[in-house]
């Protein structure tokens, strides 16, 4: 799948959920259940609900029990967000598993997975920059240098699709070793967090 067909399903999702603009509203995914476009929807929302967790959390006056609850649910987005990742990573190693090495092939800096989640934050930030670029009640100066960054993060948007392009192209040809390390984050892991073991000791 091309980067550009990526674009399209996160502009999908992310103008999806902007007709209700609401956290807590039900995911209506439009692709066939499973599917590798379905994931990629899937991951997207995550990032989009997150993103207005992250809005929310930083208002002056939210109560702290509120503010509390909404860490919590951002630590579990955050952790949704690397497992969505870690299965379109799968998809990947299947895809590429019977390509035959090159003897000078190497190991990216990142996999194609963690690439694409760059693209669909990227995706979520150009929707709000134009946002901000076009708002009535910001002053016009305002407005002019967000119509910059807006620019700015569209150059970035081209070069990162046509960088996995590149990337899905080398590994598709041998040029370069898919290998993915998992994240293993430890903050919501029982075993691993030292304040969640302590206190089932206790």
């Amino acid at each position: 799948m091309k980067a550009k067909n990526l674009v399209l399903i996160f502009d999908k999702c992310v103008e999806d959920y902007h007709k209700l603009d609401i956290v807590n509203q039900e995911i209506i995914n439009p692709f066939e259940k499973n599917s590798f476009e379905a994931i990629l929807y899937r991951k997207c929302w995550i990032d989009t609900v997150q993103w207005h967790y992250e809005d929310i959390i930083r208002d002056d006056e939210i109560k702290p029990i509120e503010a509390l609850d909404l860490k919590r649910k951002i630590d579990q987005s955050n952790q949704k967000r690397t497992n969505l990742v870690e299965v379109i990573d799968d998809y990947f190693i299947k895809k590429f598993k019977r390509v035959i090495l090159q003897k000078n092939a190497t190991i990216n800096t990142e996999s194609p997975a963690w690439a694409i989640d760059r693209l669909s934050i990227l995706v979520l930030k150009i929707y709000h920059m134009a946002e901000e670029s076009s708002r009535i009640s910001a002053s016009k100066d305002h407005r002019m240098k967000c119509s910059e960054k807006l620019l700015i993060l569209n150059e970035q948007k081209s070069d990162l699709c046509l960088a996995i392009d590149q990337l899905t192209k080398d590994l598709s040809e041998g040029r370069k070793i898919m290998k993915v390390y998992r994240q293993m984050k430890m903050y919501n892991d029982e075993d691993l967090n030292p304040i969640l073991y302590k206190k089932d000791k206790d």
